[in-house]
């Protein structure tokens, strides 16, 4: 018997690299260039049905709709996160899971707002880089960046810093990042400890994190998979996760988890839309094994 779906996800685009100060901007291209990549996946569906390789089993294809692109202002970035928030903790309002496409990664703030604003209780967030995006604020970024969408997520009055772990992580940051993280901060795996528990004691670590969160958002920024794998991304940074441990780690943590956010997929840096396929993959994944 397959296995079937009780959950129906939405697809909220968010098309905007306006807080993309670092590294490259063209993330604003990922909503439209993952959303063509998905099809290649979800034409494989016959009679309501897809067929696992790795389980051996028929599923049910997911129930995914697409409620097309937030509002965003190109011009204003605080509005776009507003409006990004507000149409997250609208899909909430009406029972769907979302599937955010950055966008730039100040799509974590919007997104972890917008899940805490449609839910109750406990906030745990799960996100996945190869950066700490703990900044507070500088001249070149302001408050509301690529680089801060963690710290301000977690100043959400119901987030947890204490159900919160940030995986991926690598090389290098800023002396005020470690006073931060050493006081404040969510729980970590780097890149490093990642591979050598292997996937499924990460795994294994991330839940025991979480549990006890009444909602978990699951943040996943691109750049967090090595750029061998994933060269379209905002930032190269070598010595990251494998498309292999990236898709078997959020096939796993899907079914605990209650959004997903893929971000700073990079089409203009991208090598015949290999990172977008992946993106495609994980958005997938989540959806057939969270159902």
């Amino acid at each position: 018997m397959p296995a079937t779906s009780n959950r129906t996800f939405e697809i909220l685009g968010v098309p905007f690299d306006g807080a993309a100060t670092l590294g490259w901007p063209g993330a604003r291209y990922a909503p439209a260039k993952i959303r063509d990549a998905l099809g290649w996946i979800t034409m494989r569906t016959e009679k309501g049905l897809v067929y696992s390789l790795e389980t051996g089993q028929l599923h049910s294809a997911p129930t995914i709709v697409d409620g097309g692109d937030a509002n965003v202002i190109p011009h204003d970035l605080e509005a776009t996160l507003t409006n990004t928030s507000q149409a997250i903790a609208d899909i909430i309002g009406n029972n769907n899971v979302p599937i955010i496409l950055g966008g730039d990664d100040s799509t974590l703030f919007s997104g972890s707002k917008g899940v805490h604003d449609g839910t109750t209780g406990i906030m745990g967030i799960i996100h996945f880089d190869a950066h700490l995006d703990v900044m507070d604020e500088n001249e070149a970024q302001g408050a509301h960046s690529q680089s801060s969408g963690m710290r301000r997520s977690l100043e959400l009055p119901r987030a947890s810093a204490d159900h919160s772990i940030q995986i991926g992580l690598r090389h290098f940051n800023f002396p005020s990042s470690q006073a931060y993280v050493s006081t404040a901060g969510p729980a970590q795996i780097t890149a490093y400890e990642f591979d050598a528990l292997g996937t499924d004691a990460a795994v294994a670590k991330i839940l025991q994190r979480v549990a006890g969160a009444d909602t978990v958002f699951l943040s996943f920024d691109i750049d967090a998979v090595d750029p061998a794998h994933a060269p379209g991304a905002g930032a190269h940074e070598p010595g990251g996760l494998t498309s292999r441990q990236a898709i078997d780690t959020v096939r796993a943590l899907a079914p605990h988890c209650d959004a997903l956010a893929v971000t700073e997929v990079n089409p203009l840096t991208d090598h015949r839309d290999m990172t977008s396929n992946l993106a495609a993959y994980l958005v997938y994944y989540f959806a057939t094994f969270g159902a």
